[in-house]
């Protein structure tokens, strides 16, 4: 699933140590907190069940799933207040918040993009809420402001999420959400004027638009709009791809492909360079969720042509790359699980794939949000895996090998966006303990120099990350990154967090987070298990953990918990688990199949009742990766670990935080809801079983800096006294 301040403190300047030896001291004191009783609200119950394949399933918090009823909105409101008692008599909250505040607002740049000479990238000084879409042209001249997201009217909360310009850099397309929300309206803006045209491309989910070459319009792809009140709630249903004309009114868009005999189905448009095709993405579900799409092409030179077919069957992962010397290329799974890239004359009658770059021991990331491969320069900038982390090279148009371009370290790299003539590119290099570096590379010269760094509140040399490798109950060999403060004694009382996803293909890669070096300051160890599931060894990776094989991927993180604690880098009562969304299923499945294991676990925004996680939202489109509760094989899969359905009365379950938005259209909240109340019902020991709905928040949580230090804070405080007060 698709599947992450004031004051602020620059490098060198002694409050930050100051700040840090206060954190220490408040982390020991956490462990004399007194324990406490928490009285839960009552949750609203039902005698409801469901009948799959002759099996009755109670489902006795059915009501929950009624966002808006007045019984669920009240037990909402409930939990909302004996969370915010909990987490107000906490010690070190605000010192915690005080010091993500200085590791937030810090001056940072994003990776440039460029059309017709003009060079955009987004910038925050440290002091803004969100950042700020800068141009420039040239690059070295001085940036003017094309979008401040600051600016927009407050109401509703809104956020940019992405940006896309047109051809000769004189519109932009940008994409509002409004409190997190996944709906996106999509407004144009004339970048001479600063003003808005009139025209929004409205109820629009995952997927940018792309404009023509010419600039007189627009490809995307919307959904239609959700009853009122059902936005949180309503499938994702009747996908389409339209036209529309700038200037004219948006009901008269012209619907250019959608099949209302599969509303199931989802879509990706995009344009050849030229701009005679149109590339559509077809996934059962969102695209990319499941590693496998269909493929339809249409030329846009023929007023009469319908698109036709080129890939069928939904076989393999297909991630259009670029298109050069009139050939198309794209990234695939077809016949090569960690991925290779073909390409076919679009002016063929019959598809004949030819392969460019043939499959290799290391895997491409063949997400579609990834963007894996690119072509500028006449060249394909390829980013492979090495063990759960970025490596590049360059290949020719032709596929033959160019070298590689060289990274700073082991870490996760990002962009290498452009046209085929471009002569230049940009990307982005972090890692769990140094914030993500822009770096523009030069064709010619070979070479990559920084392009306005990061200037942080905190020295990177103080933490190290290392990978090591622990074995999985069948033998599996599974990577493990480790973060810590350098030096640090590495033992059994070390408090340490277990991160983990392994869904959908998904690669969990080293990225940077300013509430992790909180964390680390004061003693706490990071780590991220690559458990199958995933796709950091390719789609045989991935398909290890899907479907009835699920229960792989939660032995997988149990292994590396096991390993953890056996190899005395931490111990039980010191472990927390953390994940969100495909990951939150995971913290919930772990937890309930092993609760001694842990002394905190977090679960945010998770997929927890796998018997009907179908019936909401985007849900539908996991049976690729989840499997059906219509089938009966799956069905007794999702059963068995489903994580709503295995909270058992009279278990000392660890101190949990469940979390979910407001917001969140893609992973419904009642989720969350079911599983705390279902938790905090049966809960035979001390430790809190807390829910926290975010305001104004979606499926990625905090969108604005003061919202992801608020839930950042309240995380790592969470972890901070669960995990100090164990023996």
């Amino acid at each position: 699933m698709r599947g992450p301040g004031e004051d602020p403190m620059r490098p060198g300047r002694t409050g930050a140590l100051g700040a840090i030896a206060v954190l220490c001291a408040v982390f020991w004191a956490c462990a004399t907190l007194p324990g406490q009783s928490l009285r839960y609200p009552r949750a609203p119950r039902a005698a409801a069940s469901d009948d799959y394949h002759g099996v009755s399933v109670p489902d006795p918090y059915r009501p929950l799933e009624s966002l808006d009823a007045p019984a669920t909105r009240a037990w909402v409101h409930a939990e909302a207040e004996l969370t915010a008692r909990y987490f107000a008599q906490l010690p070190g909250r605000a010192l915690m918040r005080r010091r993500l505040t200085e590791l937030y607002r810090y001056q940072r740049t994003g990776v440039p993009f460029a059309e017709g000479g003009r060079y955009f990238y987004t910038s925050d000084t440290g002091e803004q809420e969100q950042s700020v879409l800068l141009s420039a042209q040239p690059l070295g001249a001085v940036a003017q402001v094309a979008l401040d997201p600051n600016v927009l009217p407050a109401a509703g909360h809104p956020v940019v999420r992405e940006y896309v310009a047109n051809r000769s850099g004189t519109l932009l397309a940008y994409g509002v959400s409004v409190g997190g929300s996944d709906w996106t309206d999509w407004h144009i803006r004339d970048l001479a004027t600063g003003a808005d045209l009139p025209e929004i491309l409205r109820h629009s989910k995952y997927y940018p638009p792309v404009f023509t070459p010419d600039g007189r319009g627009l490809y995307y792809a919307g959904f239609p709009a959700p009853p009122a009140g059902a936005e949180l709630t309503a499938a994702d249903r009747d996908h389409a791809v339209f036209y529309h004309a700038l200037g004219t009114p948006t009901a008269a868009d012209r619907r250019i492909f959608g099949d209302r005999a599969h509303p199931d189905w989802q879509y990706l448009p995009s344009l050849s360079e030229d701009g005679r095709w149109l590339i559509i993405a077809c996934g059962e579900g969102e695209v990319g969720d499941t590693g496998r799409e269909d493929l339809y092409l249409l030329d846009l030179q023929d007023p009469t042509a319908t698109p036709r077919p080129i890939a069928r069957g939904f076989t393999a992962a297909f991630d259009y790359v670029g298109s050069d010397g009139g050939r198309l290329y794209f990234l695939t799974s077809l016949e090569a699980p960690n991925g290779r890239i073909v390409a076919l004359d679009p002016t063929a009658t019959t598809v004949a794939w030819q392969e460019i770059v043939a499959e290799g021991t290391e895997a491409i990331d063949l997400g579609v949000d990834s963007h894996s491969v690119t072509l500028v320069n006449h060249e394909l900038i390829v980013r492979t895996l090495h063990d759960a982390h970025s490596r590049i090279a360059r290949f020719d148009a032709a596929g033959r090998p160019l070298g590689e371009i060289a990274l700073p370290g082991m870490g996760a790299a990002s962009g290498f966006e452009g046209h085929p003539g471009d002569r230049e590119t940009f990307y982005g290099f972090e890692s769990l303990v140094t914030p993500m570096t822009v770096y523009r590379y030069d064709f010619a010269r070979g070479t990559s120099e920084p392009f306005r760094p990061p200037r942080v509140a905190f020295d990177p040399a103080a933490f190290e990350q290392r990978q090591v490798f622990y074995p999985a109950r069948d033998g599996t060999r599974i990577p493990l990154l480790l973060a810590y403060r350098r030096g640090l004694d590495l033992n059994a009382r070390r408090p340490l967090i277990l991160y983990g996803y392994g869904g959908f293909g998904v690669s969990i890669v080293p990225r940077f987070d300013p509430a992790r070096i909180a964390w680390l300051e004061h003693g706490g160890v990071f780590a991220i298990a690559n458990i199958r599931g995933g796709g950091e060894y390719g789609e045989a990776w991935h398909r290890q953990g899907t479907l009835t094989h699920k229960q792989v991927v939660f032995d997988d993180f149990i292994d590396a918990a096991e390993w953890l604690i056996a190899q005395g880098f931490t111990s039980a009562a010191r472990l927390g688990i953390y994940g969100g969304s495909n990951g939150g299923l995971l913290v919930g499945a772990c937890l309930t199949q092993r609760p001694e294991l842990y002394g905190a676990a977090v679960a945010q925004v998770g997929v927890l009742d796998m018997l009907r996680f179908n019936r909401f939202g985007q849900g539908a489109g996991w049976e690729g990766d989840y499997g059906s509760p219509e089938d009966p094989q799956q069905f007794a899969a999702l059963y068995a670990y489903s994580p709503v359905h295995h909270v058992r009365s009279g278990v000392r379950y660890p101190a949990t935080l469940i979390i979910t938005g407001d917001h969140d259209t893609r992973v419904m909240p009642m989720h969350s809801y079911k599983f705390a109340a279902a938790l905090q019902a049966a809960q035979a020991g001390p430790a809190p079983i807390l829910l926290a709905v975010d305001v104004a928040s979606g499926h990625a949580g905090g969108e604005t800096v003061s919202q992801a230090i608020l839930q950042k804070s309240d995380t790592y405080t969470f972890f901070v006294h669960a995990l100090a007060a164990g023996p």
